[in-house]
């Protein structure tokens, strides 16, 4: 073998030892959006991304995205476990058509063993026309704090699956405010008001209510069922 192709052997030996490292580099527990952030960004604290699409896909199952100021970061798709915190900050997702947060086993699944989706501090709005605020299409347990959930032509939460926990939040302005089908919702400081209906879906799939506020619902306002 020639002393060039010698050469030629260790730069290919390098370039794959450092392609495979690349590829094998975990990815970090905690990334950060701004609103004067870049997808394009790794997502740093001093290097934030834009949207949290883009912060996701650059985040660890079961790490944390945090919004440091005020800003629209769009809508997601959750297929892993993760908690997205716009706590202390304005945090909001706008979701003309569709959903504002959807969390679903397509494309890919909730695959790893927290399945555990944490969402807290963040303004949902659809603006009249998207179709839910949040809809929780796989199984996962999902906590819901400190949202507020407005003007969804659907509803402002949807649980067709899971496990769904909520508290401190308001929920006003959907054509339902809750909606199960199937799976487990359990309301805690819940205020939801102004929507067509309240609580809709399949009867006896909200299992747990504490201080929930049912007001000004167009179809009416009956008392949620008894503490259970």
């Amino acid at each position: 073998m020639t002393k060039v192709s010698l050469a030629v052997c260790a730069v290919l030996f390098v370039f794959l030892d450092l392609t495979l490292a690349s590829l094998t580099q975990a990815l970090p527990n905690r990334t950060w959006v701004s609103g004067v952030g870049d997808d394009v960004n790794p997502c740093s604290r001093t290097a934030p991304c834009k949207t949290f699409a883009g912060a996701i896909a650059k985040t660890e199952a079961g790490g944390e995205i945090e919004a440091i100021d005020a800003a629209g970061y769009g809508t997601v798709i959750i297929t892993k476990s993760i908690t997205i915190d716009g706590t202390g900050v304005f945090a909001g997702v706008a979701a003309v058509s569709g959903s504002g947060i959807t969390i679903t086993n397509t494309p890919g699944s909730i695959s790893d063993t927290l399945k555990v989706v944490r969402l807290r501090g963040l303004s949902i709005n659809g603006l009249g026309t998207g179709q839910s605020g949040i809809n929780v299409k796989t199984t996962a347990k999902v906590s819901i704090e400190d949202c507020v959930i407005d003007g969804f032509a659907e509803a402002g939460i949807t649980c067709t699956a899971g496990s769904v926990f909520v508290r401190n939040t308001t929920i006003r302005n959907n054509k339902y405010g809750v909606s199960a089908t199937a799976g487990q919702v359990a309301l805690n400081d819940v205020f939801i008001n102004y929507n067509s209906t309240g609580l809709g879906g399949t009867a006896g799939l909200i299992v747990t209510y504490n201080n929930v506020v049912l007001w000004g619902n167009t179809n009416g306002d009956p008392p949620p069922p008894r503490n259970r």
